[in-house]
């Protein structure tokens, strides 16, 4: 599923935790760790020199991550600030040879003021051989590899290691880097091009990075779509990441309203309420669910220019007579809380429904939901306590187990990166399923959905549902579909339906590969048109809208 939001190449990731849906290179989801990493700032002698500065990483005129660093001679501080993402605030100690000898994250919400408390703090040691990950509930040790590098997403000054490193060598190398994503060792190829560049590959994904002599980056492409730019202390100081703008487009037939409501536990949730114009009485309306990992309301991942799927939707639906509410995830935008489980975001969808049955617009009769990846797994568990509901639309929602999806995907990575051709597959994939297990029993997300069961579920809604899957999809296969639809028809659904579409991927763009890792070279950052057009078809058929 797709919270998203990875920017190095990793082979899992997740917007709440590092096992998202959405694997989609360097800066697609740009979120999402399952080890999360503080610690104490060293402070730096007189003697240590100072140097500060800031990495732009941007699409067009798009400023989609600004990561601000000071590093001395012994230590490495930097700042992660990205579009539609918690913040990340990150202490390496450096260790000989351009490495890190320890490693610590404190993530914000995106909105958090200088007096809030992180959502997550988590220590890390390098050890030998193996990586101490020392976590609220406690350590775990993870195999790694004692030349490893660990990384941070979007975090380029970090990333400034490899280069040094291949600098100092004099040649090219593959050097292994942990990724804090899931807790693997994967190899980076590094190799010389001229005197002032360097191409590093990183599970099948491409950086082009301009270096100074010393290995210092100055800039670069990452994966042909994104450019990466040093600046100045002094030049990024008045730069911000761009804004979302939810405001409907010009001439459009219904309007934008920003809203708040409370969710499980009384925290606040934000979003926008978009309500069509001249509707005669109370019209019907549907709430929105994101995928794994924590995103904005309209679902954005930075793939070829912003992928916006849930924009597509409001704009589809509001020019069928149709109101939707779109929600920042918990710690997201304009949405406080704590990450939860699956079962605790079906509570804030039932809070949405909640806010929904006291607008004097809205028809509390004609009500449904639209999720995709995740939000195809929660819309069964809400609706099954929802039963008044008019129907729910499930784009690339699982069918099996979470600890099942995963491992494919693991397996997927690997076999489909060719700079792992000399490494043994099933190694990895053992120790990647080790660390799977591990990370499961301290993660509270992590741990509800490896083992939560979708077609338990699915028996048991009664409600009209709506399927639909990309026939190329990778992260969640399209033969569970089928299998979703056979077991919603087995509990007693008298109305399903069940559609795939030929050449798509999981964000329903035209996608004949379907790779995740493929997701950067996208040329179209919108949602096809023809599942859309069939979401809206049932939609209006099981909502009846007035004609607009």
């Amino acid at each position: 599923m797709d919270r998203e939001p990875q920017s190095q190449s990793h082979p899992s990731c997740d917007e709440r935790t590092s096992y998202s849906f959405a694997i989609v290179g360097f800066v697609a989801a740009l979120v999402g760790l399952a080890l999360l990493l503080a610690f104490a700032p060293r402070r730096a002698s007189a003697q240590d020199p100072i140097e500060s500065g800031a990495f732009l990483i941007s699409k067009a005129k798009d400023t989609l991550v600004i990561e601000r660093f000071r590093r001395t001679a012994t230590s490495l501080a930097g700042t992660v600030t990205a579009q539609g993402a918690p913040r990340l605030e990150y202490v390496a100690t450096l260790g000989a040879n351009n490495g890190v000898a320890a490693l610590t994250i404190d993530v914000y919400a995106a909105s958090a003021t200088a007096d809030d408390k992180a959502l997550q703090h988590v220590t890390m040691t390098a050890k030998g051989d193996s990586m101490l990950v020392e976590l609220p509930t406690g350590t775990q040790r993870i195999a790694s590899n004692a030349a490893a590098i660990p990384g941070i997403n979007n975090a380029f000054a970090l990333f400034e290691l490899f280069t040094r490193r291949v600098r100092a060598s004099g040649g090219d190398m593959i050097v292994p880097y942990f990724s804090l994503a899931g807790g693997q060792t994967l190899p980076v190829m590094l190799s010389r091009v001229g005197a002032d560049s360097i191409v590093a590959k990183i599970a099948g994904q491409e950086q082009r990075l301009h270096v100074d002599a010393a290995g210092r980056i100055l800039g670069g492409s990452l994966a042909a779509t994104y450019e990466l730019s040093r600046l100045s202390t002094a030049a990024a100081a008045n730069l911000k990441v761009g804004k979302p703008d939810y405001s409907p487009p010009k001439g459009a037939p219904y309007t934008a309203e920003e809203v708040t409501l409370k969710g499980q536990n009384g925290i606040t949730l934000g979003g926008t309420l978009t309500l069509p114009i001249g509707a005669k009485g109370p019209v019907p309306a549907i709430v929105t669910i994101t995928g794994s990992g924590q995103q904005d309301r309209d679902e954005y991942i930075p793939v070829a220019g912003g992928y916006r799927p849930f924009r597509q939707v409001a704009d589809t639906l509001g020019r069928r007579g149709i109101a939707v509410l779109r929600l920042d995830d918990r710690t997201i935008g304009a949405s406080g809380g704590a990450i939860g489980t699956s079962a605790d975001y079906a509570a804030d969808v039932k809070a949405a429904l909640a806010y929904l049955r006291t607008r004097k617009e809205i028809d509390a009769k004609r009500l449904g939901l639209v999720g995709h990846s995740e939000g195809g797994l929660i819309a069964p568990l809400v609706a099954t306590t929802e039963p008044g509901l008019a129907g729910i639309v499930l784009f690339a929602g699982p069918a099996y187990r979470g600890i099942d999806i995963i491992h494919f995907q693991q397996r997927n990575a690997f076999e489909h990166d060719t700079a792992m051709a000399k490494l043994n597959r099933d190694s990895l994939a053992k120790k990647a399923a080790a660390t799977l297990d591990s990370a499961a029993a301290k993660d509270v997300w992590l741990k509800f959905f490896l083992t939560y069961d979708p077609i338990a579920t699915a028996r048991k809604v009664k409600v009209p549902v709506l399927v639909l899957q990309g026939q190329t999809d990778q992260q969640v296969t399209y033969e569970q579909a089928e299998k979703l639809g056979a077991a919603l028809r087995e509990g007693g659904d008298k109305d399903v339906t069940v559609k795939v579409f030929p050449e798509m991927n999981h964000l329903f763009i035209h996608d004949p590969d379907g790779n995740p890792a493929g997701y950067a070279k996208l040329k179209s950052n919108k949602m096809e048109q023809e599942p859309l057009g069939v979401m809206a078809e049932w939609l209006v058929k099981h909502l009846h809208p007035a004609a607009p």
